[in-house]
């Protein structure tokens, strides 16, 4: 699951997908989340999520660290466009400042900060 979602699907079939999701879910947003190439940690089950948009950036850190089952001791890094973002933005500033033109945010996790 290492940025493969964007390779997997099509640009048009990617930007139907977010714009239904947007109609249809009003207080999310659409995220994906993936792990770095030269990560060690857990890949997770899904990459696809529905996040509320008032959800800040340190919530969502912890979302991610219970859904890839990270121990208390391992440290985790999220990355937006190669950048560490705030922990006290929220979901939806975060997401008007960075998503990709096929309307999906995408995350990248990683136990370095390779990116600082």
């Amino acid at each position: 699951m290492e940025g493969t979602f964007e390779k997997n699907y099509s640009f048009s079939k990617r930007l139907s997908e977010s714009k239904n999701i947007i109609n249809k879910y009003k207080n999310r947003i659409p995220v994906i989340v993936e792990r770095h190439k030269d990560s060690q940690l857990p890949i997770g089950d899904k990459c696809k999520y529905l996040v509320p948009k008032d959800m800040n950036i340190s919530q969502f850190i912890y979302f991610i660290r219970r859904t890839i089952q990270l121990e208390k001791v391992q440290t985790l890094f999220i990355t937006i466009n190669k950048q560490l973002i705030g922990s006290n933005k929220t979901m939806i500033d975060t997401y008007e400042e960075h998503k990709s033109d096929d309307g999906f945010l995408y995350v990248v996790y990683t136990n370095e900060n390779t990116f600082g």
